[in-house]
């Protein structure tokens, strides 16, 4: 990412103009005034609460020091023009140093108010005992606190631009690691895209399709571990999008995930492993292509999903059970069809077949008898009736 340049928020034009003595007695106590800033710092701001031990202990110090290395430059210059760029550049590096440690800019913040009271507190005690007058005493004061201000404002843009960065960065990973998953990419090769997406796997994966525009409201309610690819998914339908939900296989998980979507109209396919999250997806496309309105859990469709999987051997499979038909009148054919439909999904009971058709019983019994004269005993065949099952269901 090209660094964003820091301008300052905060140009003073203030003069201090200390005389060479009473800044040969700052620099003096320099690094014991960075300390003690840096004691106060971790003492009183509790993100920072055991740094100083540390690492980060050694690099708050030392942009401490530099701080206040500038400001004493600063303050000793006879113009208000004196450079300021390595303090600025210092305090834009800490704050993205910051960010990558986890601290909030609230915390940053608050250090720089802490840290420059108590460097404020020092100095001020060394520049009155080396002899500062107090209306050079009052533009030192003016002149610290607008370079505080200049200060922080660089961190601020260090730990927003860190932000973004990382952010950005991480999105990008999980929306490769998404289509790993469901492009059917190795193992292997899955887990390192999940490392470098700093993502935890779940046990397991639910893949939701939904239309776009219910994403927002979809995920304000889900895991925020759920994974959105956002490049072409090969079978979406346009204006949907999918989501990989880390769920459990349990009934329910199942309920609350479906709870959590309801008000949508998302097709929900099963939970399985998060490494085999691609079938899931795979159901859930096919299930949308049922066109059923409302929120679809795929589980509940399951014999459709079958029956639909490979329509042009279904429409075979048909044609061959209704061939025995195609010599009757198309209208006799079409009641044909569907009581003989109806008698094998009621495993033959009259009544049933009756109340589904709006017929009376007798007719029931008409029918089945033109039946068994057009198929004979292949009505019996649980082969055919299997075939006949399928083909009418």
């Amino acid at each position: 990412m090209a660094q964003r340049t820091v301008r300052p928020t905060t140009q003073s034009p203030t003069v201090v103009g200390l005389d060479p003595e009473v800044a040969a007695a700052l620099r003096a106590r320099l690094a014991e005034v960075a300390d003690s800033a840096v004691l106060h710092i971790v003492e009183e701001v509790p993100s920072y609460a055991g740094a100083w031990s540390g690492r980060m202990g050694e690099v708050i110090r030392n942009a401490v020091q530099l701080a206040l290395g500038g400001f004493l430059t600063l303050a000793t210059r006879q113009d208000a023009d004196a450079p300021r760029a390595p303090a600025i550049e210092g305090a834009y590096q800490l704050g993205r140093g910051e960010a990558r440690s986890g601290r909030t800019v609230e915390a940053l913040l608050s250090a720089y108010r802490i840290g420059a009271r108590a460097s404020w507190r020092e100095m001020a005690e060394t520049a009155v005992a080396a002899g500062v007058d107090s209306g050079q005493l009052a533009r030192f004061a003016e002149l610290v606190f607008a370079y505080i201000d200049e200060l922080s404002a660089a961190s601020v843009a260090g730990h927003t631009d860190e932000l973004e960065s990382s952010g950005r960065v991480r999105q990008r990973n999980l929306e490769r690691l998404a289509r790993a998953l469901l492009t059917g990419a190795p193992a292997d090769a899955v887990n390192a895209a999940a490392e470098r997406a700093d993502w935890e796997p779940p046990g397991a994966l639910t893949a939701v399709v939904l239309p776009e525009s219910q994403v927002s409201h979809a995920l304000t309610a889900l895991d925020a571990q759920t994974l959105q690819p956002t490049d072409d998914v090969p079978g979406l339908p346009e204006g949907h999008t999918s989501l990989l939900v880390p769920s459990a296989a349990s009934t329910t998980a199942r309920r609350t995930l479906l709870r959590a979507l309801r008000g949508t109209d998302a097709v929900v396919g099963p939970s399985t492993p998060w490494l085999e999250v691609g079938g899931s997806h795979r159901r859930a496309l096919r299930c949308s292509a049922l066109e059923i309105e409302g929120l679809v859990d795929t589980d509940d469709h399951l014999a459709a999903l079958v029956l639909a999987a490979d329509a042009e051997s279904r429409a075979d499979l048909r044609a061959r059970v209704l061939a025995p038909l195609a010599d009757l009148r198309p209208s006799t054919a079409e009641k044909l069809t569907d009581t003989l439909r109806s008698w094998l999904l009621h495993h033959g009971r009259r009544d049933a077949v009756a109340e589904e058709l709006f017929v009376h019983a007798q007719t029931v019994r008409y029918r089945v008898g033109q039946l068994r004269e057009v198929y004979g005993d292949r009505l019996d065949d649980p082969a055919f009736v299997l075939d006949a099952t399928l083909a009418l269901a």
